[in-house]
């Protein structure tokens, strides 16, 4: 049981609510915080004083005062109207974690709404309702209105729900699952549409991922290093004590353990003159660490924000006070993820240049061409690494970052926005082709292995290299290797390599975002 009180919530706790391992519920703390500021909005409404959100119109029409005979249908009219996400659904996993965010963020306290609320998301999450919905249609401020408007229609009992497998009605999965539809009161409406849970849901997921990869980059590269007769000399803890970035260190620590017990050091003095390895073996250590602190700072201003009010305006019960501010503005968020997806592009990038080592003929050591059994009759991984071009150039039309842009909404009123869930969705895309290019790269090295009989990779490389055959056999004559890259990908994302990738202290949910 994981209890929701506001508090900011770690990228592993993320992804176990993703993968419905685990209940959650509110604790009594914040019910009488949640208590509290909604006898603050019910003070408002009766003294019929002007606040934003509770008794006026939204956005461009704040200066319209709404009768207190509206206020219901004023709540209602909001969430009706702004639902009007496109696209594609999110997944399950992604819906998951926004409704649990949600909760959470109401659970501080500060939105103004009645338990009630809140306790309907927790329930909808512990009996398997997810609403529908669309993927498209925030600019991430004020903050994901469009998603989080699907989100409350299900609420309400309208709108659709996927429960047990099967899409439906909202009322109709309420009813199955025996929840009851909350009727909203003043304010309500706009507490579940504000904020930034939509675009932190699909960022924190996709950087989950994307931990899981820097991780398991350093594995891939290993491998490829060795397979290329390569030298763990630049992995030399002097060498990074000279520039002691963290992430550069614990890559080339990483490293180092994953070469223990190799031919490697002993194959580079008797391989043909080379003084040193290329930049995407050598530099390992530079590059990956470098990806690490970039996805460090991403996951840090995911951390804060999952503990965080987002929504306007703000209650503080103890002064009374209800503050309309800025909060749901996704600005931090999108600078984060655009940056993790710059970091994974050149992930992706250097990842690329090994797989080009390994399979041409010009650069990769004496193994045979494109790793073919019979170069000519066959073409090998020829093709394995025209596909991981085609990904790449693909994450690097998609690095350009989305939080640069800025197109006014709402009459003017809303004229500066963060564009944060096209940044949190071009991220788990680049995150995906990434998966790829890194289930290229062990296919390759895997093989290129076969053709170091008398080299021995060492203990942990071998292990990693078992792995990969389970999933893949041997390529020897020419097969559709699509389907081994999209097995092994798989497999990445089931965590199977997980034990490499991803710390001890953090086992990964089996099946998240399978």
């Amino acid at each position: 049981m994981l209890q929701l009180s506001g508090q900011p919530l770690s990228l592993h706790q993320i992804a176990v609510i993703a993968d419905a391992s685990v209940r959650v519920e509110i604790p009594q703390a914040a019910v009488a915080q949640m208590e509290d500021s909604r006898a603050v909005v019910r003070r408002v409404a009766e003294n019929h004083v002007p606040v934003y959100g509770i008794n006026t119109g939204f956005g461009k029409l704040c200066e319209v005062r709404i009768p207190d005979d509206e206020l219901a249908r004023l709540q209602l009219n909001l969430v009706r109207s702004h639902a009007c996400g496109l696209g594609v659904p999110l997944s399950e996993p992604e819906t998951r974690v926004i409704v649990a965010l949600r909760a959470n963020t109401l659970a501080l306290g500060y939105s103004g709404v009645r338990p009630l609320v809140a306790h309907t998301l927790t329930d909808m999450l512990n009996r398997g309702v997810h609403p529908v919905i669309p993927s498209k249609g925030s600019v991430g401020a004020s903050g994901d209105l469009a998603p989080l408007a699907h989100l409350a229609l299900c609420v309400i009992g309208e709108g659709e729900a996927i429960y047990l497998g099967e899409r439906m009605p909202g009322r109709t999965a309420l009813d199955r699952a025996g929840i009851q539809p909350v009727r909203l009161q003043a304010k309500e409406g706009l507490a579940l549409l504000n904020g930034t849970q939509a675009l932190t849901a699909v960022g924190a997921l996709a950087l989950w991922r994307a931990t899981r990869l820097a991780g398991l980059a350093d594995v891939a590269g290993a491998m490829t290093l060795a397979a290329l007769l390569g030298t763990p000399a630049a992995f030399d803890l002097r060498i990074h004590a000279a520039r002691p970035h963290p992430g550069q260190g614990t890559v080339a620590a990483r490293l180092r353990a994953l070469l223990t017990g190799s031919d490697v050091a002993s194959a580079h003095r008797t391989a043909p003159a080379r003084v040193q390895d290329a930049y995407s073996l050598r530099c390992m250590p530079q590059v990956h660490g470098a990806v690490r602190g970039a996805l460090r700072f991403a996951t840090n201003t995911v951390e804060i924000e999952t503990g965080s009010a987002t929504d306007n305006p703000l209650v503080f019960a103890e002064a009374g006070d209800v503050l309309s501010g800025g909060n749901f503005h996704g600005a931090p968020l999108a600078l984060a993820f655009d940056t993790a997806a710059i970091a994974l592009t050149t992930l992706a990038g250097i990842a690329e240049r090994r797989i080009d080592r390994l399979v041409n003929p010009d650069l990769n050591q004496g193994l045979p061409a494109f790793l073919a059994a019979h170069p000519g009759v066959g073409s090998g991984f020829m093709i394995a690494h025209v596909a991981a071009v085609a990904l790449l150039n693909e994450c690097k039309v998609l690095a350009h970052p989305a939080s640069v842009d800025n197109v006014p909404t709402s009459g003017g009123q809303e004229d500066h926005v963060s564009m944060g869930m096209t940044a949190a969705l071009k991220l788990r895309t680049i995150v995906e082709n990434g998966e790829y290019i890194a289930a290229i790269e062990l296919l390759a090295s895997a093989e290129a292995l076969r053709y170091r009989e008398a080299f021995d990779p060492g203990p942990e490389l071998r292990r990693v290299r078992d792995a990969v055959r389970k999933i893949a056999p041997p390529l020897g004559e020419d097969r559709p290797l699509s389907i081994d890259i999209e097995n092994l990908a798989r497999a990445i994302r089931q965590g199977t390599f997980d034990e490499w990738a991803i710390p001890e202290s953090l086992p990964a949910p089996v099946g998240v975002l399978q």
